[in-house]
């Protein structure tokens, strides 16, 4: 059996006058992602979005591992460039809206039912692509949810989301070629140390 792990991009430097796609990880995203690359065990590929706080985390798991991540421009989170940065309170009304209302552009955002063939697409391609070995994604939580509904056959809704709280990154695990889940959202200081 294979793997897929979708790995949600940690902590970020929120910064409203840069456009979100180019956010990098923080000092506490990028700790966590370094104590998740230490557990993680081989993986033959990594992916991920072309945002920069999904490269960032990307790069920090394939280090010590003779990889490069590959960008996939699919894997962006759902495009919400008709609003640019919301304030907290506002993103999270929006982004309810979202979810509870799959078919419809809210606010300008791309839909749900669009963004969730868009990202799950990608990751039907990255399994074909990578024929043998584990596969490691670094992505969005956003596309995540819509991954997750995907995968268990449920209908668009934010109960699929991430854990909140913690600042995103979390990971679930999936098996291939079934794509079942085999591990829901893990916070990734929280994966369990992998055998090599």
């Amino acid at each position: 059996m294979r793997r897929l792990f979708y790995v949600t991009h940690g902590d970020v430097e929120m910064d409203p006058a840069t456009p979100v796609p180019d956010w990098g990880l923080s000092v506490r995203g990028r700790a966590r992602h370094e104590a998740f690359a230490a557990r993680l065990g081989p993986v033959a590929a990594v992916f991920c979005s072309e945002e920069r706080k999904a490269r960032d985390g990307a790069e920090i798991l394939c280090r010590g591992r003779g990889l490069v991540p590959k960008a996939v421009q699919a894997l962006h989170e759902n495009d919400r460039s008709a609003t640019g940065y919301l304030p907290p309170e506002e993103f999270e009304r929006v982004a309810d809206a979202f979810f509870a209302r799959p078919e419809e552009s809210v606010r300008g955002w791309e839909r749900a039912v669009d963004a969730q063939g868009r990202v799950v697409g990608a990751l039907r391609q990255i399994a074909e692509e990578v024929p043998g070995g584990d596969v490691a994604v670094v992505a969005h939580g956003g596309v995540g949810a819509l991954f997750r509904a995907h995968l268990l056959g449920s209908g668009i809704d934010r109960s699929h989301d991430q854990p909140q709280g913690r600042g995103g990154g979390h990971v679930i695990e999936v098996a291939l070629p079934d794509w079942t889940l085999l591990r829901d959202w893990t916070a990734l200081e929280d994966w369990p140390e992998m055998a090599e």
